[in-house]
């Protein structure tokens, strides 16, 4: 045990703990820092963390995890954004990526959801090489990552398609289970206010640990900038947030080491992720003066309801309801009028506990109109996606 680490009796007890009972499936470079990330994953649980390792050490064997550096797919090439800038105060690598960049409707037109996850585990095990190179040099301290998430110009709608929204969190779930303890601090910045609804969704799949070293900063570079600068030199920063690095040609996203992603054309679309999303829709008419009620029964608390429609011509009024203990009705989404015929409506919502769950399409203001229109409306339980993925 490495003399420099300050733990309790109880904590130094677990840790040897651990170590005796993983001890046939360590490799020489697993350290005492190395355990002590499963250790605290599972709040000093010897038995929790040795479950978690050696369930993650499978995990690598099923994705090949460790072989991973020399494979790749071109489209990642151009259209993955992400990048490392530099190192913060403490030596840890600085990774940003720039989320708007991210197409993700696009990639899966191209590469399977599977090669997502796999180009994900390839770049994750790159920063975490960068990591304890770092870590020898500079301390443990320098054995995590910093990253900065740039949310400007985050489109949720690509994200409610059901292929996306799977694999994000499939990534998730995938980094939570496999990569304990490795981030230090993530900004995430830019954040539009739809941002904090697709969080709301995401953080039910994340560790205390995770969210504790989470920022979210607004749309205001006199915030976010000082809060980056006070974990980053601006020597190692591109100049776009705060720091002094460009490109040759004087570029200040710094894009010779940042990927920024874009729009994949669609000349490079090879599979039926499109014919999936159009036969994900049901086209119904609600007549003049009508409704039209979907009732889905949710069994499990935390599972997730999502939607999106859209009408033809017309605007339509639209809520959902929740059925309470009692036999009444409780409102969930308060029926109001939107303009769906304009512009899609999309939206999520977790679901508090077991109950039937009523959207309602309520045309019955409308005495000379029959309204149309073209839904998808869905009920995702609480399970591991990645397995889904992995399929």
């Amino acid at each position: 045990m490495a003399p420099s680490l300050k733990l309790a009796d109880d904590q130094r007890f677990a840790l040897m703990k651990f170590r005796r009972s993983v001890q046939d499936c360590l490799k020489p470079e697993h350290d005492d820092q190395f355990l002590l990330r499963w250790l605290r994953a599972r709040k000093w649980d010897a038995a929790a963390a040795e479950k978690m390792l050696r369930d993650s050490m499978e995990w690598r064997k099923q994705w090949d995890a460790d072989n991973l550096e020399n494979w790749d797919h071109p489209l990642f090439n151009v259209y993955l954004p992400h990048g490392v800038c530099g190192y913060d105060k403490d030596g840890a690598p600085v990774v940003i990526v720039p989320f708007a960049g991210l197409d993700m409707y696009g990639i899966l037109h191209v590469v399977s959801k599977k090669e997502m996850v796999k180009i994900t585990v390839k770049h994750l095990e790159c920063y975490l090489k960068i990591c304890n190179e770092q870590a020898k040099k500079h301390g443990p301290i320098a054995g995590q990552i910093t990253i900065i998430f740039d949310m400007e110009g985050f489109n949720l709608r690509q994200y409610m398609w059901r292929p996306a929204g799977e694999v994000v969190l499939a990534l998730i779930q995938m980094y939570e289970s496999n990569y304990p303890e490795i981030l230090k601090t993530c900004f995430i910045i830019n954040a539009p206010k739809v941002f904090t609804f697709a969080f709301s969704i995401a953080k039910r799949f994340m560790n205390e640990y995770t969210l504790s070293k989470i920022q979210i900063i607004k749309a205001d570079p006199n915030k976010w900038k000082p809060a980056i600068l006070q974990l980053v030199n601006a020597d190692q920063l591109p100049m776009h947030f705060g720091g002094t690095l460009t490109d040759p040609d004087g570029n200040p996203r710094l894009t010779t080491k940042i990927s920024q992603g874009g729009k994949v054309p669609k000349s490079m679309y090879i599979n039926k992720n499109e014919k999936e999303k159009q036969n994900d829709f049901t086209t119904a008419t609600v007549k003049k003066g009508e409704k039209l009620k979907l009732e889905l029964p949710v069994n499990e608390s935390g599972s997730i309801l999502s939607w999106e429609f859209r009408t033809e011509d017309h605007d339509i009024k639209f809520g959902i309801l929740r059925k309470t203990e009692e036999g009444g009705k409780m409102e969930i989404i308060p029926i109001h009028r939107v303009s769906a015929h304009q512009m899609d409506e999309i939206g999520v919502v977790t679901c508090e506990g077991s109950s039937t769950y009523s959207f309602v399409f309520d045309n019955s203001y409308s005495l000379l109109r029959n309204k149309k229109i073209h839904y998808s409306v869905r009920v995702l339980p609480p399970t591991n996606v990645l397995e889904e993925v992995k399929k």
